[in-house]
C-alpha cells in the first residue's frame, strides 16, 4: 500500500480549493519548463492534496500555450497519485444541460499545436490509451457529485479542439450527429495521454457551460452566458473535489486497471542507445522504468 496523493488541476473558474490543512503555495522546477503556476498543497480529511490552476492564477495561459508536460511532470515530482482534472465544457447533448457534470470515459483529440508525448527521439515509447481515464476515479468523482447534489451524468465523449475560437456550426453538428461526441472542450488533450504516460490515473469531469453551437434554441456560443454559469460550476467543482479523500481513503493500492503500470511494456529503445539528456527529463516521470 501507499499514500494516497490526490492532485486536482482546475480549469476556467477553479483556482484554489477551499478547507485545506497546512495550505501553502510550492514551487515545482520541472526539465519541462515550468508549469502553470504555483501548486498549492495541503491536507484534506487526512489525504494529501496538490492543486494546480491549468491556466495560472488569473487566467494567463490560453488552451494551446498551457504547459502540459510541465504540469503532470510537476504532479508527480509532487508524488501525485491519482489526478482529477475539473474543466469547462460545452455539451452536445439536450439532457446535458448547463450547469450539469460529466464524468468523461472517452475522448477524440483534434489538438494539432501541443507537444503530446514525453518521449520521442532517443526514448521511443507506446502507451495503450484505448480507456484514457481510470474507471476507479471516475466512479469516485461520480459518487462525490452526487452526495454534492450535483447533476452529474456517467459517461461521455469528449471532443479536443485546438481554439481558442468555439466551433462553428458546421463543425459543431458534426461533432454532435456525425461522430457522436457528447461534451467539447479545449484542454484535456493532450493532459489525459501525458498522465498515462507518467503512470498516473486520470479522471475527467466536465462542467457543463453552453450548447456550443448546435442547438436551434440558443444559438452561438454566448461568452457572458458561459462566465455567469462558470461560476456557479466553480462552487460545485470544489464540493465534488472536497468529497474524494474520504472515498479514495488515504491508502492506496495498485490501480486494478494498471494505469500506474502504464510503461511495463512501453518502452522500446533498448538501453545502450537511449538518449542521456531525454533520460534525465523522464526521471519523474518514467523513473520506475528506468
Amino acid at each position: 500500500m501507499n499514500d494516497t496523493v490526490i492532485g486536482v488541476i482546475g480549469g476556467s473558474g477553479i483556482y484554489d480549493i477551499d478547507g485545506l490543512d497546512g495550505a501553502e503555495w510550492v514551487s515545482v522546477e520541472s526539465p519541462w519548463g515550468a508549469p502553470s503556476d504555483q501548486i498549492l498543497t495541503g491536507t484534506l480529511d487526512g489525504v494529501r492534496m496538490a492543486f494546480l490552476p491549468r491556466h495560472g492564477r488569473g487566467h494567463v495561459h490560453s488552451q494551446t500555450t498551457v504547459p502540459y508536460r510541465a504540469n503532470i511532470d510537476a504532479m508527480k515530482r509532487l508524488g501525485v497519485t491519482d489526478v482529477i482534472s475539473v474543466s469547462a465544457c460545452g455539451s452536445f447533448r439536450d439532457e446535458m444541460a448547463p450547469g450539469d457534470f460529466v464524468i468523461v470515459d472517452q475522448f477524440i483529440d483534434r489538438t494539432f499545436a501541443r507537444e503530446k508525448s514525453f518521449f520521442g527521439t532517443g526514448c521511443v515509447a507506446h502507451v495503450s490509451v484505448a480507456h484514457p481515464v481510470c474507471p476507479r476515479l471516475g466512479d469516485a468523482c461520480f459518487t462525490a457529485a452526487e452526495a454534492a447534489g450535483i447533476t452529474v451524468h456517467r459517461g461521455g465523449t469528449y471532443l479536443a479542439m485546438e481554439g481558442p475560437q468555439f466551433s462553428t456550426l458546421a463543425e459543431s453538428k458534426m461533432y454532435r450527429e456525425v461522430w457522436g461526441c457528447d461534451v467539447i472542450g479545449m484542454t484535456n488533450m493532450p493532459e489525459a495521454k501525458l498522465a498515462r504516460e507518467a503512470e498516473l490515473c486520470y479522471a475527467s469531469v466536465a462542467m457543463i457551460t453552453d450548447y456550443d453551437s448546435w442547438h436551434p434554441d440558443h444559438g452561438e456560443v454566448d461568452v457572458t452566458e458561459i462566465i455567469k454559469t462558470l461560476m456557479g460550476n466553480a462552487d460545485k467543482g470544489r464540493a465534488l473535489v472536497a468529497g474524494l479523500p474520504k472515498l479514495l481513503g488515504a491508502e492506496r493500492a495498485p490501480c486494478p486497471h494498471g494505469c500506474d503500470r502504464a510503461l511495463e511494456f512501453a518502452i522500446l529503445t533498448q538501453p545502450d542507445n537511449r538518449d542521456p539528456a531525454l533520460m534525465a527529463k523522464l526521471d519523474a516521470v518514467a523513473g520506475r522504468m528506468l
